[in-house]
Formats: structure tokens, C-alpha cells, sequence
């Protein structure tokens, strides 16, 4: 299974990096991850010759040729970083690539939340029509006080939230494949975007 793992900051000191690269480790045997950051892609501003940066073309194909994607979020005044809603515009008002794509959102935080107001944002947006994701019910991974989560390896120390991630992650194996096996099994016509 293939899957993208996209950073939800531009951060360079985030613990929200460091969730999913021990994910990308943790579960290599289940899943081949790829990190993706979004740092190097501009704010969100309609294009007056309707070309959306290149940065954009290849985060869209990217998670086109996906069978899935993970989302982590930090959580920022209440709600999720500015760079990540600024992608998620782009992706929505281009080539709509999240579209009955399955979607983990899972979060890390200093404070004791562990973006769990970010998240629940974040799921509110991915239903927009234009983005319209295959969010994975009833689950969140909330990491809390995620300074100290991590040990030096990157490896995250709490045996228990180790745990919850396991079955978090099993779940969502399986919610990819079949929510990918429906829509197969559907006839469905995409609409070209238009910029009207």
C-alpha cells in the first residue's frame, strides 16, 4: 500500500514532522509512506493566467497515485496552520485530488490537547465539496505534551500511545482498501474544473 504523509506545517522544529516520521518507520512493513512538505508552496492567491504553481501539480499527483493519505496537524489559535489551509485552497480550486481519497488526521501539540480542536477544523474543511476527502471515522490520534513524546531516535516513548497508533493504523489499512474497493466497483464522471 502506498500512502502520503503530509507535514501540516512549515514549522522546522515540529513535533507534528516527527509523528510521522516515526509512523513512516513504525509501520514500513505495512505501508510504504512518503513524507511531504508543504513549506515550499505559496499562499493561496487566484492566478490571474489560471496556472497553479508547480509546487501544487506535483502534491496533486502525488496524492493521486496514493491509496491514501495521513494529515498531521498542529493546532494554531483553534484551529490548523494557515499554510496548511492555503494548500488545501489550492488543491480544492485546481485539480481536486482528495476527492474520495481516504484520509487519517492525526496531530501533535505542546499543550496537553494535542490538536484535538485542530482536527476536528480539519475534518470540516476535507468535507468542503470541492475537497470532499474519505475521512476515516470515529478515530483520531491525539499527541499531547509532544516535546517530550519523542527520544532522541525519534522513536516515540509512550508504550501506550504506541499502542493506540497500532490499532489506529490497522484500521486505517484497512478503511483504504476498502473504501478504494467501493469506489471501484462505482461509474462515476469527474468533473473538469473550471476556473468560472
Amino acid at each position: 500500500m502506498k500512502l502520503i504523509a503530509i507535514v501540516g506545517t512549515n514549522s522546522v522544529r515540529s513535533t507534528n514532522r516527527k509523528l510521522l516520521k516515526f509512523i513512516q518507520t513504525h509501520f514500513a512493513e505495512q505501508a510504504s509512506i512518503e513524507l511531504v512538505e508543504i513549506d515550499d508552496i505559496p499562499a493561496f492567491n487566484e492566478p490571474s493566467d489560471r496556472q497553479a504553481p508547480t509546487q501544487v501539480q506535483i502534491l496533486s499527483d502525488k496524492i493521486l497515485s496514493a491509496d491514501g493519505v495521513i494529515i498531521s496537524t498542529p493546532e494554531y489559535d483553534h484551529s490548523i496552520p494557515a499554510v496548511l489551509k492555503s494548500v488545501l485552497e489550492w488543491l480544492s480550486y485546481t485539480t481536486q485530488p482528495l476527492i474520495d481519497k481516504p484520509v487519517l488526521i492525526t496531530g501533535a501539540s505542546l499543550g496537553s490537547l494535542g490538536s484535538s480542536r485542530a482536527q476536528a477544523h480539519l475534518k470540516q474543511i476535507l468535507d468542503a465539496p470541492e475537497i470532499k476527502a474519505r475521512i476515516m471515522p470515529s478515530a483520531e490520534f491525539l499527541l499531547g505534551h509532544s516535546g517530550q513524546a519523542f527520544d532522541d531516535e525519534g522513536q516515540l516513548t509512550n508504550s501506550e500511545k504506541v499502542a493506540e497508533l497500532e490499532t489506529i493504523f490497522a484500521e486505517f489499512i484497512q478503511f483504504v482498501e476498502i473504501t478504494n474497493q467501493l469506489l471501484a466497483a462505482q461509474t462515476k464522471t469527474k468533473q473538469a474544473f473550471s476556473w468560472k
